[in-house]
């Protein structure tokens, strides 16, 4: 059921905070969702989806440009899919051609699947492939010939967009076709998804949450870092310019046609709740109950960061979860303004979807004590219904 706007269920105190912060202009919208035990119990859409070129109220059937989530709400379900069909494992890697030649890539001659998932790679955070490579096949190739940023002999947690890069490659050499295919057979039509999608159909567009106006972040970056102008070209051209809506923010899924494990996906709040209830024992209809544990279980344990499969846990120092939620809950965040967190003993999932990029000039706003304020208001107000 969509309540397209109704705001049946909506938390006043929840709704009050966010459109103060709308007010601050730290974001145009906000949906969020908060549910307990397969229930959605809070549900609101405030502010406009859609500032410019034309003004559109939010709704809680709002499609959002969900950036990272992605990482676990596609990469990480499938690789756990995998792991327990025995698919999975520290050499898994080894089904991508290239590291047949590993010995011509000596940076990353033991990197392995779990390097990759918990973010130990020590590959940079990110790279711009659509400056770098003239194909999206060409990009793995790339990846494998960047040296690790290693500032120490010890192993830390590194968050980085290039370890689900090469995880992308790594599901669609398993499966033997594309990461959108992939989804849509293992995920979408299972959950009977209806507004979940890579590169969203542009009927649908008056339904998105707009994004920045043009690349201007990204270029920005490229520029502090080196990256542009690359010595062979120098036209503005290669970056967006115009008003990014109902297409990915992100310039590599860009690149790659709208179609990645690190950026790419697109939902409502119900229906990132939907897959996000794959992550719990008692709801999942995708796993087996049992591989749910992985999640909430810290991989990383005397490291900086505490990283599950795909997740970051709440006992990670400043995490986002605040310290209103259990120490083994799990989530992730969209640079696009988006998050999800899980509280797996209660079974209680905390959604919020914002569109910071739209309609604002950089910086953007950091919106980390937002999403935990969010969470302490929600976890009160779930608390007191008890």
């Amino acid at each position: 059921m969509f309540l397209c706007g109704l705001n049946k269920m909506k938390n006043e105190q929840i709704s009050e905070f966010l459109q103060s912060r709308i007010d601050a202009n730290d974001f145009p919208s906000a949906v969020y969702l908060v549910a307990e035990k397969g229930e959605i119990v809070f549900q609101d859409a405030l502010g406009f989806a859609v500032v410019e070129p034309e003004r559109i109220e939010a709704r809680t059937d709002t499609i959002y440009d969900l950036a990272s989530l992605t990482k676990v709400l596609v990469t990480g379900l499938l690789c756990a899919k995998l792991i327990e069909e025995g698919e999975l494992n520290p050499l898994a890697i080894y089904h991508l051609p290239e590291f047949d030649y590993r010995q011509n890539f000596p940076h990353h001659s033991d990197l392995g699947t779990w390097e990759l998932i918990y973010h130990c790679s020590d590959l940079p955070s990110w790279k711009p492939f659509y400056l770098l490579c003239d194909s999206r096949e060409s990009i793995l190739k790339e990846i494998l010939t960047t040296p690790p940023e290693i500032k120490s002999s010890l192993l830390k947690v590194k968050y980085s967009d290039l370890n689900f890069l090469i995880l992308t490659f790594l599901l669609e050499r398993v499966y033997g076709k594309r990461l959108d295919e992939i989804a849509r057979k293992e995920i979408f039509e299972p959950l009977e998804l209806k507004n979940t999608f890579y590169n969203p159909p542009k009927e649908l567009k008056k339904r998105i949450a707009a994004s920045e106006k043009g690349n201007e972040y990204e270029k920005q970056t490229c520029i502090e870092q080196g990256f542009y102008p690359p010595a062979d070209a120098g036209g503005s051209d290669l970056f967006r310019d115009y008003q990014i809506w109902g297409e990915v923010h992100d310039g590599n899924c860009y690149f790659m046609n709208g179609i990645s494990g690190h950026a790419g996906l697109f939902s409502t709040a119900e229906e990132t709740f939907k897959i996000a209830q794959q992550f719990l024992a008692n709801q999942t209809t995708l796993l087996k109950p049992e591989t749910c544990e992985l999640f909430r279980t810290n991989f990383t344990k005397g490291l900086n960061e505490a990283r599950s499969i795909a997740f970051q846990l709440a006992e990670t120092k400043d995490s986002t979860a605040s310290n209103a939620l259990s120490k083994d809950s799990f989530g992730h965040l969209g640079f696009t303004g988006t998050s999800v967190w899980i509280e797996p003993e209660a079974e209680r999932i905390f959604i919020l979807l914002t569109n910071r990029t739209h309609a604002h000039e950089l910086p953007f706003v950091n919106i980390n004590s937002v999403r935990r304020r969010f969470h302490e208001l929600a976890q009160d107000s779930l608390e007191s219904k008890l």
